[in-house]
């Protein structure tokens, strides 16, 4: 399969995943949110110029885990530590991935608006985390940290697809603010459609990172 018929099928699968959120049933979203995501692997997989294979299995080490948690999320029950940890280490390998090679930057400007990213979402998220309130903010600081590295790889070499995985990073910060203020705040009915387009978009967009 090309990537572009790829493509299309993955904006068909999470085009159904997020259509049985609202309309059912529940057995459409078990397989069609996993599925999307294995899908969006296979595009990692199928990379024939990646930057290095050390990144290229952090990503798709990423993407495991990120399966990992879309499991968790969606089945029936509290399972949000559990899809919780999973993110996170999805992102720690996210993190690894974009320190390849120069190793780790800082550029205050990035680092600023990183910081006041994260200091805004502390703001309306925390007082209302309850007993989640260690998880939350532990996860927030790894997510950030994250989209930071993504933006400091972007900044340091210019290429498309460094821009690709700074994106992806920040569609997949908004994803989870969605999700965090839909859980704790206050639950909106886009909530589902935004969040999960949000996210399909950014583990794409990382995914595509791959390819120089």
């Amino acid at each position: 399969m090309t990537l572009p018929a790829l493509t299309v099928l993955i904006v068909f699968t999470a085009v159904l995943a997020i259509r049985a959120k609202y309309n059912g049933p529940a057995a459409s979203v078990y397989i069609f949110k996993p599925l999307t995501t294995i899908l969006i692997l296979l595009t990692a997989c199928m990379a024939d110029t990646s930057l290095s294979t050390a990144y290229q299995r952090l990503i798709l080490l990423g993407l495991l885990c990120s399966l990992a948690g879309d499991v968790f999320l969606m089945l029936p029950g509290d399972r949000f530590i559990l899809g919780l940890a999973s993110f996170l280490i999805a992102h720690i390998f996210y993190i690894t991935a974009f320190t390849c090679g120069p190793g780790p930057d800082s550029t205050p400007w990035i680092f600023g608006i990183i910081l006041l990213t994260g200091v805004v979402m502390a703001f309306l998220l925390m007082p209302h985390t309850g007993r989640m309130k260690l998880p939350v903010l532990i996860y927030t600081i790894v997510i950030l940290a994250m989209a930071w590295q993504a933006w400091e790889r972007f900044h340091m070499n210019g290429r498309m697809n460094s821009m690709s995985a700074a994106a992806g990073a920040t569609l997949f910060v908004l994803s989870d603010f969605l999700l965090a203020w839909n859980r704790f705040r206050r639950p909106f009915r886009s909530a589902e459609a935004v969040k999960l387009s949000a996210y399909f978009a950014a583990q794409w967009l990382i995914a595509a990172s791959i390819r120089q």
